[in-house]
């Protein structure tokens, strides 16, 4: 009998190794015990005692499908005590019979994959209902939220998160371990209580609420979807949460009087009155939270933060990348040389811009002081990723149509990732939701061109580019 302790119960790296060593020298699953430093030593001590690994043989190296390995790092993370031991066992089915992961009807490796899907699911709970709160410390604001996780799966997650909120000081507090980022690192902490994660209350809750009840829609309420999707287990930690049973409840009341409302022939471009009215309460709740932002240090310099503007049912959104030194000052986008700029490229191209939604991936400027003057400085990565979250919603209430991008940045806060204007440029690019985006320069970067000639040239085909928008409403 051969036994193997493992560092942690999502050791992933320890097992592979162990198993490696074990299915070279030929062990059968059967003959292997997996253990946790945590795990008593006296149960099993003596058939097993110390670990006793067959000898490394580094001439009999063997590789195995990618799709082994993915579906042994989800599912190392799962709680059942059994998996280290059921993943071995199919290691060596898979190392005698390579085409055993093609084989749906394979017990063992559907056993694993249900695992895995379990494990999935918890990813995506810990993603979807992290609720983070401001608590003060000696070093300034720290965003902290509890989670209680059903998996192992919180270290796993910790980079997503790192990357994610990428210039906030944060932590993940869980009954089993904690993860903290300083901006620049991420460490590892013991477990915590649910008291630990801050006061009962934010501030910025409130407005969440709000926001949450205004953009509710009784019509597509499904019940039974909403408790799979969020169980009441997540309740507590989620401040929206305290409104469903309220919201369901008077569900069937509100449908009745959007249905008694709507007009009878209802066109695309025309909402009915309750859903332009529950938009609107929806934006003006989500603008108040933006207000309070401090997802990222932005906040701390500039004048104010600068929110999107325009029809809440508009057809068409412009995305810019971020405010400058007047729209600071006015508190509206767009509306310095680069919005003269824009504005006289919409006339020419025959939109309206009142008819339009327009707004910036990032809500605060950024900038350096240069003597008197503040020069505009690009956001980094991270700033676009924080403010992310309020384009993702501005998105969500105007459902617009086509959505056109000026610039890298809002590009790449829309997509998510880096864009090149040049591969992009002149295509359409579907959404999830099915609406249309389009990629085209910043009107800035045309007040920056110092040839003449070149300018003019880009300049008409900055109005091309929004013409051929234009041509598709």
């Amino acid at each position: 009998m051969h036994r193997v302790t493992l560092t942690a119960p999502d050791d992933f790296d320890g097992w592979r190794a162990a198993a490696r060593r074990l299915v070279v020298a030929g062990v059968d699953p059967a003959d292997v015990l997996w253990s946790l430093p945590d795990e008593s030593d006296d149960l099993f001590g003596a058939m097993a005692g110390d670990d006793d690994l067959p000898p490394e043989r580094g001439s009999a190296e063997f590789s195995v499908p990618r799709a082994f390995v993915d579906l042994a790092q989800s599912a190392i993370l799962h709680r059942a005590p059994e998996r280290f031991s059921l993943l071995y066992a199919l290691l060596c089915r898979v190392r005698a019979r390579p085409g055993t992961m093609e084989d749906r009807a394979d017990p063992l490796l559907g056993r694993i994959e249900a695992l895995a899907k379990t494990v999935r699911r918890d990813i995506h709970k810990i993603r979807a209902f992290v609720r983070f709160r401001a608590v003060e410390d000696p070093q300034g604001t720290r965003f902290v939220a509890w989670f209680e996780p059903d998996h192992h799966i919180v270290r796993a997650n910790a980079g997503f998160f790192a990357r994610r909120f990428a210039t906030m000081r944060w932590s993940i507090l869980t009954p089993e371990i904690s993860i903290h980022w300083d901006g620049d690192t991420l460490q590892e902490g013991p477990g915590a209580t649910r008291g630990e994660a801050g006061p009962d209350e934010d501030p910025v809750e409130g407005l969440w609420r709000g926001y949450y009840a205004a953009i509710f829609n009784p019509a597509r309420l499904k019940t039974r979807a909403m408790m799979s999707e969020m169980p009441k287990k997540y309740w507590r930690n989620l401040p929206e949460a305290s409104l469903i049973p309220e919201l369901v409840a008077g569900a069937q009341a509100r449908e009745a009087a959007m249905i008694a409302t709507a007009p009878a022939s209802p066109r695309r471009a025309n909402p009915p009155p309750s859903q332009a009215k529950d938009s609107g309460a929806a934006w003006r709740a989500l603008r108040d939270a933006a207000k309070d932002c401090i997802r990222c240090p932005l906040h701390r310099d500039a004048t104010q933060m600068v929110f999107g503007e325009g029809p809440v049912d508009a057809p068409l959104m412009f995305v810019g990348e971020q405010p400058g030194d007047q729209e600071d000052l006015a508190g509206r986008p767009f509306v310095g040389p680069a919005g003269q700029l824009f504005d006289d490229a919409l006339a020419q191209a025959g939109i309206d811009r009142s008819h339009a939604y327009v707004t910036n991936a990032v809500k605060h400027f950024k900038f350096q002081w240069r003597g008197k003057h503040r020069l505009h400085q690009g956001p980094n990565a991270g700033e676009i990723e924080a403010c992310r979250w309020w384009l993702d919603r501005e998105r969500a209430i105007v459902r617009p149509r086509l959505i056109v991008a000026l610039g890298a940045s809002a590009g790449r806060a829309i997509l998510g990732r880096a864009v090149t204007i040049a591969r992009v440029r002149g295509q359409a690019i579907t959404m999830e939701d099915g609406s249309q985006l389009w990629v085209t320069v910043h009107p800035s970067y045309l007040l920056r061109l110092p040839d003449a000639g070149r300018r003019a040239e880009e300049q008409t085909r900055f109005v091309e580019d929004l013409r051929l928008v234009g041509s598709m409403l």
